[in-house]
């Protein structure tokens, strides 16, 4: 389906936090991948961005003019990463709610403001206020004992899921409990270890789902189409945008929950609301991201405001740009490090890419290689005349993708083809 742009009340006027001759900067909280591509799209818009990285080789820091190295939740290292910017924002969800609240109240301008950013970095927060808005969420508990967890799966059955509140991405802080023993010494082990935790109900999907959507301060909203997100070990692996064979009330469905979810919390900023899909069409949510997001990595390539240049015109309170798509099918596929690096240069990996598949889009963060590590993502843009609706348009646009990551992963073609015989 087409996605638009939703437009602020009549009366209101826009608010800019700069001076009309200066350069904008803006601040990002933390040195990965998503501050390196958010500094490249500032660098189009004759903006800045400065980048809070713990070191001098973070993705970001080695591209970034105005690093400033620090610690995340060091209050006098965010002090001085903010000061003289127009907006501070984030590439990760660790920062401590209340050296944020201190920053504001000495004038800084903090997009999205703590009292969103709560409910990405705690899931029970989460969990508790989207239930309280009747938006659809899986059953959940806190768990503060042992007896909470095996009263949770007395009612909901086994297997359930486990989490931590806090502090968990990419599988990290997540537990899926088979039996009561299992509940028992899980539950036991983290709170001994002072982790706070939730149980979910194992929800039975179809696939999972991501509406990406950003939200200025001046309230105009924009959502980019539903995606089809594929997960493998816990960590994002390939997206198809638009999800193929999404039912379009189930579409607009989802993009009017996510809109609703951020203007409600109050976001600002791009907002990913992962979803499952269930086995009956509906849709739950499963977690929130207040940033750009892996599952809107595609976007770079195949719509026409990427996510990352969204969330720059967002935090700083310029309209938004259009969200429509460039090709009928748009496939990300992550390029993540092999369990045995292959001996062969990721430069020579990337030469013998482009000489096979010269549209391949590829991303990649600057970073060492190791096991399951982000390195970086190539996008397939499906040629004209195909549909998200063809599903065999979907698997070739989807192999091509996945076909790429693979060889910049392990140096071998999947395929088997050969570079010397071109077959």
């Amino acid at each position: 389906m087409e996605s638009d742009q939703f437009t602020p009340a009549a009366g209101t006027a826009p608010r800019y936090h700069r001076d009309a001759s200066g350069v904008p900067t803006v601040t990002m909280i933390g040195g990965g991948q998503l501050a390196r591509m958010t500094h490249q799209a500032a660098i189009a818009l004759g903006q800045s961005v400065r980048v809070l990285a713990a070191g001098a080789g973070e993705s970001a820091a080695q591209v970034a003019r105005d690093v400033v190295l620090g610690r995340h939740d060091d209050l006098a290292a965010l002090r001085e990463a903010a000061q003289g910017s127009d907006a501070l924002t984030f590439d990760h969800e660790h920062v401590p709610p209340q050296h944020l609240e201190t920053l504001i109240s000495e004038g800084v301008n903090v997009q999205p403001p703590p009292t969103a950013l709560i409910h990405a970095q705690d899931k029970l927060v989460m969990r508790e206020r989207l239930a309280a808005m009747g938006a659809p969420v899986p059953p959940f508990v806190p768990v503060r004992a042992v007896s909470d967890a095996l009263a949770f799966g007395t009612e909901h059955g086994y297997p359930f899921v486990l989490k931590a509140t806090r502090g968990g991405y990419d599988g990290k802080g997540v537990w899926m409990i088979d039996t009561p023993e299992q509940a028992e010494e899980r539950v036991a082990e983290q709170l001994g270890a002072g982790v706070l935790l939730l149980a979910e109900e194992k929800v039975a999907m179809r696939r999972e789902l991501s509406a990406m959507v950003a939200r200025s301060p001046f309230g105009q909203g924009a959502t980019w189409p539903v995606v089809e997100t594929v997960q493998r070990d816990g960590v994002c692996a390939v997206v198809t945008a638009p999800a193929p064979g999404l039912d379009e009330r189930t579409a607009t469905e989802a993009q009017a929950l996510a809109l609703r979810i951020a203007t409600d919390l109050g976001v600002t900023g791009c907002l990913a609301v992962e979803l499952f899909e269930t086995m009956d069409g509906g849709i739950l949510v499963n977690e929130l991201a207040m940033r750009p997001h892996n599952s809107g990595h595609w976007t770079m390539d195949g719509a026409v405001t990427s996510q990352f240049e969204q969330h720059l015109r967002a935090v700083l309170d310029y309209p938004l740009g259009s969200t429509a798509t460039t090709a009928p099918v748009t496939v990300m596929a992550n390029v993540l490090g092999a369990a045995e690096p292959p001996a062969m240069s990721m430069d020579e990996r990337v030469h013998h890419l482009c000489a096979r598949m010269p549209d391949a889009r590829i991303h990649l963060y600057g970073k060492g290689e190791r096991p399951g590590r982000k390195l970086g993502h190539v996008n397939i843009v499906g040629p004209p005349g195909g549909s998200s609706e063809d599903p065999d348009y979907v698997r070739a646009v989807r192999e091509r993708a996945e076909l790429a990551a693979q060889w910049l992963i392990h140096a071998t073609w999947a395929d088997g083809w050969d570079p010397h015989t071109g077959s």
